[in-house]
């Protein structure tokens, strides 16, 4: 499958760019050069302004729900060419946005009313925030008259999500809609990419005004800088030729960047292990011998060995965060740190930067490959011979498995490992939050960028099944899996119905063992095995059934409970185009996520299976 690079599909954004070239010092941004298209004046009102807007920018589709405070928006909506895909819940329609984001590299567009219309898009507007997701929400707000008085369906949206974008609006009068429309969508989609909100009042939706296009942006102060400092890269190029056991530490920032194929390159060029954390499966290919796998809290026991016993960790796009890290006093003791992001508030935060790079990935390693290249060529190469011997000891001696359960139950990670197998490496994969994502993140093999979709940072259960239709509508051709929990599935699983109207038939893999999986799994380990409140009651009394739910949602339902059938069940699954489907994998309870670092403790302390601690050479110690 051929995915299209950001560079073509993000001409939504270069259109609203064109309007204004930014420049800062050392050309930290210029503006693409695609011609914006040029709407002459035209009188429209203020709702009518905003679809044009959104129309001039490229957008093809919208998620959202009317009410009162949006509604003059849905007039000029019915006669666009943007498609308006109506959602059960708000936050459905956040996270639908989030997905066709991830899965496109395009911004992704949801629209709310005011009130609780508008709070139920903080959740997934968080979740964006945390995954640095180009995320633009449109809200309504009661009429500028109203506001203070706590009018009707009236919430301080700008107020209450400020501290979970990178920037919101309150518009003031309708002339500023296409200027703030195509302010939004440039911040969402440059720099760190992320969350923007624009709340309009009513009565300025039904405002009259002058529509034209391209309006001229106003964004003092605001210059990502790009291309990294010469000479921090010089010095990052000195030590990876130098150190003995360096580790390229990759986060998410990498394929925000579309600088997959340069990391390859300098990976082989350099020889050092990869590792990708969660949310940059896919950024290096998980079938290259170079990668040793995920790090953290359930990484490989090679990927966190190798970054805990580092002498030199480079970090592209990454931020020390703690699932990574674990006990943060404790981590990579011996490593010196490059630490290179386009968020310089990301660098130092948690880890002190010994060569601190503020740029994006991109340019980033592009200029490392031509600065090793230059170290090689002085003859300064590393020997990292004895490095890969005690790494490959380790991933040979502790590979990724599971034992099949003891009581004849079907195991998840069979399920979850075959899936990926029979759907293969083309497919897209969005997880919910819990063990099933833990283990999608272990037994799928990852070969491709964004073909993996998971809330990151914040952790949202009920993220798939919304995440997954906007991840289908973005990529119609590519086939869609949603790997969600029993227990995350029952959070917005009334999005199926839109998939089922709609004409968006994603696929949901719900790994079903009765509980709120990973709750019970601490619940065992350290709590002494008091489960409270967390068997769902998916298998004792099958409230609710998976399959009749699915089938009153319009969608195929199946269930499989034996080994036996597991591939004819997929395999059936992946038969059907016209329609959702939903299989109900019903698996054993006691199925665990391993390795495993405990929450606050130090990533010395993993272990490798239930009361299984790796052994390492005294010399690795």
């Amino acid at each position: 499958m051929t995915r299209p690079t950001p560079e073509t599909l993000a001409h939504n954004v270069r259109r609203a760019r064109n309007a204004v070239e930014t420049t800062g010092d050392n050309d930290h941004t210029r503006a693409a050069a695609t011609p914006a298209p040029v709407v002459h004046p035209a009188q429209v009102s203020g709702a009518g302004s905003l679809v044009r807007s959104l129309e001039a920018l490229g957008v093809d589709v919208v998620f959202g729900i009317p009410g009162g405070a949006i509604l003059p928006a849905y007039d000029p909506l019915y006669d666009s060419t943007v498609r308006h895909i109506l959602v059960r819940h708000e936050q459905g329609a956040g996270h639908a946005a989030t997905g066709y984001a991830q899965a496109t590299g395009r911004v992704g567009v949801c629209i709310a009313t005011s009130g609780p219309g508008a709070t139920n898009l903080v959740t997934p507007i968080a979740d964006a925030y945390m995954d640095s997701v180009p995320l633009v929400a449109i809200t309504g707000q009661v009429a500028r008259p109203a506001i203070g008085t706590d009018a009707f369906q009236e919430a301080d949206i700008q107020g209450i999500t400020l501290p979970i974008t990178k920037h919101n609006f309150l518009v003031q009068n309708a002339g500023e809609i296409p200027r703030i429309l195509a302010e939004a969508f440039h911040l969402a989609s440059t720099g760190r990419p992320g969350p923007v909100l624009v709340d309009i009042p009513k009565d300025v939706l039904q405002a009259e005004t002058t529509f034209a296009w391209p309006p001229t942006l106003d964004l003092p102060g605001y210059r990502p800088t790009m291309h990294p400092h010469g000479k921090q890269i010089r010095e990052a190029a000195r030590l990876m030729t130098t150190a003995r056991r360096p580790v390229l530490y990759v986060g998410g920032g990498v394929l925000k960047a579309d600088a997959t194929e340069g990391l390859r390159r300098l990976a082989e060029m350099t020889g050092i292990p990869v590792v990708t954390t969660l949310m940059a499966l896919g950024a290096f290919p998980d079938s290259h011998r170079q990668h040793l796998g995920m790090p953290g809290m359930h990484g490989t026991v090679a990927a966190v060995y190798g970054l805990q016993k580092a002498d030199l960790i480079v970090a592209l796009g990454a931020r020390f965060d703690d699932r990574v890290t674990g006990k943060l006093d404790s981590f990579a003791p011996d490593a010196t740190v490059v630490h290179a992001d386009i968020d310089p508030a990301e660098i130092g935060k948690n880890r002190h930067a010994d060569v601190p790079i503020v740029g994006d990935a991109r340019y980033v390693i592009d200029e490392l490959l031509a600065a090793v290249t230059a170290e090689r060529a002085a003859g300064r190469v590393a020997d990292l011979g004895d490095w890969w011997t005690q790494l490959d000891d380790l991933r040979e001696r502790y590979p990724l498995g599971y034992e099949e359960p003891s009581d004849g139950t079907l195991s998840p990670q069979y399920v979850i490992k075959r899936l990926g197998e029979i759907a293969g490496p083309d497919a897209i994969y969005v997880a919910g939050v819990g063990q099933h994502q833990m283990w999608a993140s272990q037994f799928i093999s990852y070969e491709k960028p964004q073909t993996w979709l998971n809330s990151g940072g914040l952790g949202t259960m009920g993220y798939a099944v919304p995440a997954a239709m906007g991840a289908k509508v973005g990529m119609p051709d590519t086939v869609v899996w949603a790997i969600d929990g029993d227990g995350c599935f029952q959070m917005t699983n009334q999005e199926l119905a839109t998939c089922a109207l709609e004409g968006i038939p994603v696929k949901i893999a719900v790994i079903n063992n009765g509980n709120l999986g990973m709750v019970r799994q601490w619940q065992t380990l350290f709590y002494g095995e008091r489960y409270s409140n967390t068997d769902l009651g998916t298998h004792k009394h099958r409230i609710p059934d998976f399959v009749k739910l699915a089938e009153a949602l319009g969608c195929v339902g199946m269930r499989c409970e034996t080994a036996e059938d597991v591939d004819k069940t997929i395999e059936a699954a992946m038969s059907i185009n016209d329609a959702p489907v939903v299989i109900d994998f019903v698996v054993g309870k006691d199925a665990m996520v391993w390795p495993m670092v405990a929450a606050g403790t130090s990533n010395d302390e993993i272990m490798f299976a239930r009361g299984v601690r790796p052994t390492f050479d005294e010399d690795d110690i």
